[in-house]
């Protein structure tokens, strides 16, 4: 059994975040704190749902119907939660609460069938990372550890877009000052990454994957001086090696290129995780709770080696619209028209391109649920009195990360000389030195990233 905790906080502070596979059940949580208990740095940890449990949580808020097939997604609630609580050496302590909210999930879920909302997918998901911290918290104190849980929607202050609520720093900073700060000098406090409230302290969400976005920022408001992200493989790749098997460790990377590496579809970050840790210079590492003597990668601001190519980057479930007008041509306003019918549907957008005639771009995901981003109808109609709309879907964005790749000679030439048999339906470079991106049908995505990596890690 670990000792307990000083009361005397450490010199270094870590915030540590374990994702749902670190969380899965008893074994993987029994790792996880065995993580924290070597790490007397580590005073705040941040958790997520238990393994496929956003997933269920996520069915139930679209409003199933069925009512047997209703109460079997609550069955696999009850029991995923049940088989850690019977390995428990003291199930009692965090039982009630367990059941008390299982017992809201099945409320929601029946809410949702009559009146689904964004407000109930929020309300119903955050569940999942409730239930999760009130047993990690037990299997801390059952390891001799002084752990107390925190509800993080006290101090996670975000605006009211459920399902993509936009977090406010200065809120978190000031409420984590008064209502966290003193009990990080006495105990480990666990808490919920992915879920925070508005100022009427209704229950929000960051968005899929918002939990290491939700620690980043914790770390920030805390002025930690280490995040550490624990997710199912021991750091970041030359790209998935579910993809290409001869992919590489990186074992350290800058700020700009994993920025990068997140935003084009790197699932081991979510893109916005970075943002606060840049601000205040922040190291972050990345490791598998599953082996943590393998160690993992360090992002940080400089490195001591930047090559040409760095990794690749596979983001599936893209939707490319292409807007065409011959009254484009040589005329001013349209683009401007066009992004301000974008921001009044709340649209975000990710890549573009622009030709004489046409611009086509492609939709940002952000939102909980998942899936390919949509283009309302209404946009559609606000677009189409101006141009032609396209919209294509079946897509997938390979993103190539380096250095200075725009102002290496040949560095291009590699790429594209490898994907002559391929046909690629929009291509982004120059506007970073830090990426080359281009869009694919999702039929040749793979074959595409294995014959890339290929060319260009494994020859070398």
């Amino acid at each position: 059994m670990s000792p307990i905790l000083s009361s005397t906080p450490p010199l270094a502070l870590t915030v540590a975040k374990f994702g749902g596979t670190s969380a899965a059940d008893y074994n993987a949580m029994q790792r996880s704190a065995q993580i924290v208990a070597n790490s007397p740095a580590t005073r705040l940890v941040l958790i997520s749902a238990c393994s496929g449990v956003t997933n269920l949580l996520v069915e139930l808020s679209q409003g199933i119907a069925d009512n047997t097939l209703r109460q079997q997604r609550l069955q696999t609630l009850h029991e995923t939660h049940q088989s850690v609580l019977e390995q428990l050496q003291s199930p009692e302590a965090p039982a009630a609460a367990i059941q008390a909210l299982l017992d809201n999930i099945a409320i929601l879920s029946e809410q949702a069938i009559d009146h689904p909302s964004a407000a109930i997918t929020d309300q119903l998901v955050a569940n999942g990372e409730l239930l999760s911290t009130h047993l990690f918290t037990q299997i801390l104190q059952e390891q001799g550890i002084d752990a107390i849980r925190f509800d993080i929607r006290k101090v996670m202050r975000t605006d009211s877009q459920y399902g993509k609520a936009i977090p406010n720093p200065t809120a978190i900073r000031q409420l984590s000052n008064d209502h966290l700060r003193s009990q990080l000098q006495h105990h480990v406090i666990v808490s919920q990454g992915f879920i925070g409230s508005d100022e009427n302290n209704h229950t929000t969400t960051l968005g899929r994957g918002g939990s290491d976005y939700s620690a980043a920022l914790m770390a920030e408001a805390i002025n930690a001086t280490t995040l550490e992200i624990w997710t199912d493989v021991p750091g970041m790749y030359t790209t998935d090696p579910r993809i290409a098997a001869k992919a590489q460790p990186i074992k350290e990377i800058s700020f700009s290129e994993a920025s990068e590496m997140a935003n084009f579809g790197a699932k081991i970050l979510h893109p916005s995780t970075l943002v606060p840790a840049i601000r205040q210079q922040i190291p972050v590492f990345v490791g598998s709770s599953k082996a943590p003597e393998e160690g993992g990668t360090w992002i940080r601001q400089t490195v001591s080696d930047a090559p040409l190519f760095r990794a690749l980057a596979l983001r599936c479930n893209q939707t490319m619209v292409t807007l065409t007008s011959l009254n484009m041509f040589h005329a001013y306003g349209f683009l401007a028209e066009v992004f301000r019918i974008l921001a009044e549907h709340k649209i975000s957008v990710d890549l573009i391109t622009t030709s004489e005639v046409s611009v086509s771009l492609t939709l940002d995901q952000t939102d909980t649920a998942g899936g390919a981003p949509t283009l309302p109808q209404a946009a559609i109609e606000a677009l189409s009195e101006w141009c032609r709309v396209e919209v294509e879907q079946g897509l997938c964005l390979v993103a190539l990360i380096g250095n200075q790749m725009s102002h290496t000679q040949g560095s291009v030439s590699q790429v594209f000389g490898s994907l002559e048999k391929y046909q690629l339906r929009m291509v982004c470079y120059g506007a970073s030195p830090h990426n080359l991106c281009f869009l694919i049908d999702q039929d040749n995505a793979k074959p595409i990233v294995q014959q890339l990596h290929q060319q260009l890690f494994e020859k070398h």
